[in-house]
C-alpha cells in the first residue's frame, strides 16, 4: 500500500507544490509534519485535533506495483 499527500488539497495551499508517499501512514504523517514546518513555518504540535482529521482525510492510497499480482 502506498499513502499519498498533496499540500495543494488543503484549503489555503492550492500554491504549494509538495507532494509526499510513503509505505505507512505514520511515515507520511512525518513527510507532512516536516514539510509544513519547514515550508510553512507551521508548528504541528499546533494543529488542533480538526486540523489533523482534516489533513487525514485528503491522504489517498493506492496498492504499490509489488502489490499487483499478475
Amino acid at each position: 500500500m502506498v499513502y499519498s499527500y498533496a499540500c495543494k488539497d488543503y484549503p489555503g495551499m492550492e500554491a504549494c507544490p509538495g507532494r509526499f508517499y510513503a509505505e505507512t501512514e505514520d511515515e507520511l504523517w512525518k513527510h507532512i509534519e516536516l514539510h509544513a514546518s519547514v515550508a510553512h513555518n507551521e508548528d504541528p504540535t499546533m494543529w488542533s485535533p480538526e486540523d489533523r482529521a482534516q489533513i487525514k482525510a485528503l491522504i489517498k492510497t493506492e496498492n504499490s506495483n509489488a502489490d499487483k499480482a499478475t
